[in-house]
């Protein structure tokens, strides 16, 4: 397959990218830095140099992907607007050119908490672009899978995990754990059309999956 990643530098983006890559797929991580492109190629991607906020539409790096990954977030350090235009401005941009190039497939790397942003104090600006971004996706008709991790740790991955469509939990899960399950979306039909949360559990990642 021809997956492209959507915020290809972030941490889960490039332990997705080298899975992929591993697994011989063609994993293209789409990346606003060139400086960056080393360190995809590094882990085997092909790097993708765009502007996922400022470029006027996504489909030209669409263009020949089997399925798109939105990986990509304005970081902790960035103000309200920006989340606007990147954890949802370029989560819909993504999901208007998977459809202007007949791309049905879309994974989202959402966030607990944002089933309910009104709790979420500092962070929730933060919720509330993950929330519109979701609701967009879900809408659009994609064959989409929304996974909304726990907090995000570099402990070493496990392969086990807590996937549940219950919303409103809290809990850990290892960045690792996180790629692997984006992975296991893209080729697990059971993933299409439902949004669940992910924790560090124990249950092998292709039984969690099944739900």
């Amino acid at each position: 397959m021809d997956i492209l990643v959507a915020g290809g530098h972030g941490q889960v983006a490039l332990r997705l990218l080298k899975l992929l890559a591993a697994e011989g797929h063609t994993a293209r991580g789409l990346i606003r830095t060139p400086s960056q492109a080393g360190d995809l190629r590094a882990v085997g991607a092909v790097p993708v140099v765009g502007d996922l906020e400022n470029d006027p539409s996504l489909a030209p790096y669409v263009k020949g992907a089997d399925a798109v990954v939105f990986a990509a977030g304005a970081g902790p350090g960035s103000g309200a607007a920006r989340k606007r235009t990147v954890d949802l401005g370029g989560a819909i941009k993504l999901a208007d050119a998977a459809m202007a190039e007949s791309v049905s497939r879309y994974v989202m790397v959402s966030s607990i908490g944002a089933e309910n942003p009104s709790a979420g104090g500092a962070m929730q600006p933060y919720l509330e672009a993950k929330a519109e971004a979701d609701a967009y996706v879900v809408a659009s008709g994609l064959d989409h899978t929304i996974v909304r991790p726990g907090h995000l740790t570099d402990d070493p991955g496990t392969g086990l995990v807590k996937a549940t469509r219950t919303l409103g939990n809290r809990g850990p899960i290892p960045r690792d754990d996180v790629a692997a399950v984006l992975a296991a979306c893209l080729w697990t039909p059971a993933t299409i059309g439902v949004t669940f949360e992910l924790f560090a559990g124990e249950t092998p990642i292709a039984e969690a999956l099944n739900l």
